[in-house]
């Protein structure tokens, strides 16, 4: 069995991180404004080539809405 060159390591290497690093910023970002701390740890923790992330963004967190309270100052 022949072992993998270096280049191609490093361009499948560079690929996954391209692919996986925006989605999982995304779905941190949105699992911490909803405050989703189970989800959280498991995006951050897990390294699924953003399948997890983009599961919780599109079913889970597509439910929830963020509202921000203003308060009067007298």
């Amino acid at each position: 069995m022949e072992a993998i060159p270096s280049e191609l390591f490093t361009i499948i290497a560079l690929v996954y991180i391209l692919w996986e690093l925006p989605w999982k910023g995304v779905g941190l970002w949105k699992a911490a404004q909803l405050s989703h701390k189970r989800w959280f740890i498991a995006i951050l923790i897990f390294n699924t080539l953003g399948i997890l992330p983009i599961v919780y963004l599109k079913f889970v967190a597509k439910k929830y809405s963020v509202e921000v309270k203003e308060e009067e100052v007298n």
